[in-house]
């Protein structure tokens, strides 16, 4: 099981797909070693996954160029 988080993120990134919907996007990130993260975001739009080295992300559901 991973570490708990001691200190918070330097940058955070949110990946806004354009070629895809969010949850094919959030399907393709997981094959490559992403895993979703609970930060208390309730019911929100975006999904939370964090990178293989723990570093947090959100995959939004609007698709703009």
């Amino acid at each position: 099981m991973p570490e708990g988080k001691t200190v918070k993120n330097r940058l955070h990134i949110d990946v806004n797909p354009t070629d895809r919907e969010q949850d094919e996007e959030v399907r393709r990130l997981l094959d490559l070693g992403a895993r979703h993260v609970e930060v208390g975001q309730g019911d929100e739009s975006w999904v939370v996954l964090a990178d293989p080295e723990g570093n947090e992300f959100c995959v939004l559901a609007g698709r703009r160029p």
